[in-house]
């Protein structure tokens, strides 16, 4: 494959309103996205949009060094490529259609609190050898989870829930990063169940247009991030559902 540059199809300068004075400004992030394009080549650019949860949560599930099982054996999630074909629980090994990355800067004004933390689960820590060893994953990872109250809501095997819900001070701990640190995301052709070091996570989708939570200029600037999709319809129904622990225990079925 060869990496070719391509240019943005949105003005991100059109997508700030103007600030009036005296007013801090929206904070931005740097956003880095490879894709494959319609020829199969590797295209990369990067953008500059909001520090919003709408856009962090499709960048910032993956710490450096996550190992993904790859056709090729383990890959770190910072050496995988659009076209690496990487194992799926749900559909055996699907090909990297594309992949961001972000830097989030622990105590950074005007950011969310998570989004200068990290995410590290002890070995074994979900069961035997899950994971191994300890996995780090970015402030917005989701693991695939499976009790009998998500079952009972779902009426599914299980359903993905936020990594920090887990967060027990023990085998699921916090980290906050003495300095920089680049985290990632990786989507495929649907929603899957991508298996990294024993755990399973979800790769990336956006979820329903009402979870976005965008319109208008804001969701054609989300979808630049995207280009080798043409439409938020194009990336497919949701395959499996999203909680949070707290939604168990306002059921009372925690």
């Amino acid at each position: 494959m060869t990496i070719t540059p391509a240019r943005a199809r949105f003005d991100v300068r059109k997508a700030r309103p103007p600030v009036p004075d005296g007013r801090p400004r929206q904070l931005m992030r740097r956003y880095e996205v490879m894709w494959l394009d319609d020829r199969g080549d590797i295209a990369e650019r990067t953008a500059v949009a909001p520090a919003v949860p709408a856009f962090e949560a499709a960048f910032a599930a993956f710490a450096r060094g996550t190992l993904f099982a790859t056709e090729a054996g383990p890959v770190a999630i910072e050496d995988l490529l659009p076209g690496d074909r990487v194992r799926t629980v749900d559909a055996g090994f699907q090909p990297v259609l594309w992949r961001g990355a972000t830097t989030i800067v622990p105590g950074a004004r005007g950011q969310s609190p998570l989004m200068g933390s990290l995410t590290r689960i002890a070995a074994d820590a979900l069961g035997i050898a899950r994971p191994m060893p300890d996995l780090v994953l970015g402030p917005l990872a989701r693991i695939y989870h499976r009790t009998e109250a998500v079952q009972r809501i779902t009426r599914a095997d299980g359903a993905f829930l936020p990594a920090r819900d887990l967060i027990d001070g023990c085998n699921v701990i916090e980290l906050t990063p003495p300095s920089p640190v680049q985290v990632f995301h990786f989507g495929l052709a649907a929603q899957h169940r991508v298996l990294a070091q024993g755990v399973e996570l979800e790769s990336h989708h956006p979820g329903t247009l009402h979870e976005l939570g965008l319109r208008g200029d804001a969701l054609a600037l989300y979808m630049s991030l995207f280009p080798h999709r043409p439409d938020l319809a194009s990336f497919g129904p949701m395959r499996f559902s999203r909680l949070r622990l707290s939604d168990l225990d306002l059921l009372g079925v925690a």
